[in-house]
């Protein structure tokens, strides 16, 4: 364990957080729960789309990418 010493005279006074500051508390409290239930909302939706994919056998598109390095033989550089 870590030895700390605590000043015996050091007090210590905690002021309260006022109407203001338990609102603001209690508003980011709810707006934090709503953003984690839209997420959770949205995961629900994907697992039921990829379900029903999985159900017709149709895999979910792929999009062509352009590659950085295509295939075949690299081209022959000049040294410079």
């Amino acid at each position: 364990m870590e030895n700390s010493e605590h000043q015996s005279g050091a007090r210590v006074e905690i002021e309260g957080l006022g109407f203001l500051g338990h609102l603001k508390e209690v508003v980011l409290g709810i707006l934090t729960s709503l953003g984690l239930a839209i997420l959770w909302l949205f995961e629900i939706i994907r697992n039921g789309y990829f379900s029903i994919l999985d159900r017709i056998n149709l895999k979910p598109r792929r999009r062509a990418r352009a590659s950085a390095f295509p295939p075949g033989r690299p081209r022959k550089r000049r040294a410079t």
